[in-house]
């Protein structure tokens, strides 16, 4: 056994997955911390019973001096070890004795949903407006028919001056479906083709030309920006930007140590704000004393004071439950956009679980996990004799990869798109759609006019024929062409045969 008489020891816990967590379908304590105590105990064989510290906190110091969660049970000698990730903090050094860190350091982080990129087949027609689509529509249709009437009435357009412009090669007479192509083909990198005759109507294909032109450009510029704006990430990338901002709330958990960390730094900045107006405004300086002190801008950081203001009139979320709620907008929480600030072990844990959430930005306030045992306790030095073999062994990088990267509950999630991809399908889909569309209406159109043909065609025919003809075309017989040898005594050579004719 060990060096101590203890062969069993007393293991306090706060559930924190997954470093500590209990199955309910096993009743057994699970988790990364579990593997390693288990790991540990092949070094420093000994036994342990687990239980959960009943406030299930890990331990701060409020503010009568006194302690609360897992710190608590070691400072009254109600547990030999505290187990979880549990940070290693100066306050906490005074009371209790840590082991050498067991896991990486670790900070807080940001979480927040993510962004959900609204796609849509027919994106490049919601770059403009309905109201712009209409007016186009009607100055495309005004302008066409604008075109054909100024080509039907100048004196000086093909169709009314044939013979001053017969030399010419092209020779395109604007009539209104004319007119309609070429408007049309004019806002192609194909053209328009050639141009009316007359001045007018040129004038009236130059003007539209200026105003295909701006057109185009302007769609262009706009589809580009709105393909871009829909990929773009969250604006939020770290915690000055979202100290700087007043659209999206957040808050950590009320008195975790998110919260403590953010209720530390406000009260410093507080303290010196407080010391440097006393500095200022002590009567025994000197001007010159007096003169060193003035600025003119504000000398201390008042960030953390504003952000833990902002936070207190959010509200601070009971549980992660809460959390999640407040960040996935559900039920009184709608259309409020919600930063969850937390350590950075929970939210790769609940963004590993769950896809629609993201961390945001790099860690901040890194501190490492380690054991706690009571003060002056052996089990330190053994314990980190048996940390310092399993790091040397890479034990501990194998519980890591067991419980991260390969843990079941792991979700497969789709990778999102950024910024570097190309144009998604499902925004420029409907321009193939268009394709199908146009070809589809070719075909029917064709149909139409093989249709049309056949049937105008022998109208056209039968209106043709006038009596002289029906009369003759019944006295003439139909010629029958024999293959076999004719009679001698009828033509015997093709001229003659051609003669009678």
């Amino acid at each position: 056994m060990n060096n101590t008489a203890v062969t069993s020891y007393r293991v306090v816990v706060v559930q924190h997955p997954p470093f500590v967590m209990y199955d309910n379908k096993t009743e057994k304590w699970t988790g990364f911390c579990i593997d390693l105590l288990d790991a540990i105990c092949e070094t420093v064989p000994f036994e342990y019973e687990i239980r959960e510290v009943v406030d299930r906190e890990y331990g701060s110091l409020n503010e009568n001096g006194s302690w609360n969660g897992m710190m608590k049970e070691l400072i009254d000698k109600r547990a030999d070890i505290a187990l979880s990730s549990l940070w290693v903090m100066a306050e906490r050094e005074k009371v209790v004795d840590f082991t050498v860190p067991f896991y990486d350091l670790v900070g807080l982080s940001i979480m927040m949903q993510k962004t959900k990129t609204s796609t849509s087949l027919f994106k490049f027609l919601t770059v403009l407006e309905n109201d712009v689509w209409f007016c186009i529509l009607a100055a495309y249709f005004f302008t066409s028919f604008l075109m054909w009437l100024f080509d039907r009435w100048s004196p000086y357009s093909y169709q009314n001056n044939r013979d001053k412009y017969k030399d010419d090669d092209e020779k395109r007479e604007f009539n209104l479906r004319e007119c309609f192509w070429f408007c049309m083909t004019s806002l192609t990198p194909q053209g328009g083709g050639e141009a009316p005759k007359n001045l007018s109507g040129r004038l009236v294909a130059a003007t539209w030309w200026l105003f295909g032109f701006i057109i185009i450009a302007s769609y262009t510029a706009n589809l580009a920006a709105f393909l871009t704006v829909s990929r773009l990430e969250i604006a939020i990338e770290n915690l000055d930007d979202l100290s700087k901002q007043y659209k999206i709330q957040y808050a950590p958990i009320k008195n975790s140590p998110a919260y403590a960390y953010f209720h530390r730094m406000a009260d410093i900045e507080t303290r010196f704000y407080e010391i440097w107006k006393d500095m200022s405004l002590n009567d025994s300086l000197s001007d010159v004393e007096r003169a060193k002190l003035a600025v003119w801008d504000y000398p201390v950081s008042d960030k953390y004071t504003k952000m833990f203001q902002a936070m207190k009139e959010t509200g601070f979320p009971a549980d992660i439950d809460e959390a999640l709620r407040r960040i996935r907008q559900e039920g009184e929480y709608e259309n409020n956009e919600f930063a969850f600030i937390e350590d950075a072990s929970t939210i790769k844990y609940l963004v590993m679980t769950n896809c629609d959430l993201t961390q945001i930005g790099e860690e901040f306030s890194r501190k490492p996990y380690a054991i706690a045992v009571q003060q002056g306790s052996p089990l330190k030095d053994q314990f980190n004799n048996a940390i310092l073999i399993l790091l040397n062994k890479r034990r501990l990088e194998k519980l890591k990869d067991k419980w991260w990267k390969n843990n079941p509950i792991k979700k497969s999630c789709d990778l999102q798109n950024d910024q570097s991809d190309g144009i998604s399908i499902y925004n420029i889909g409907g321009v193939f759609l268009v394709i199908f569309v146009g070809i589809i209406f070719a075909c029917l159109t064709l149909a139409f006019e093989y249709w049309y043909y056949r049937h105008h065609a022998k109208v056209t025919e039968l209106n043709q024929i006038t009596p002289l003809k029906m009369k003759m075309t019944k006295t003439i017989k139909p010629i029958r062409f024999n293959l076999h040898p004719a009679p001698t005594h009828g033509f015997q050579t093709i001229s003659q045969f051609r003669s009678r004719f």
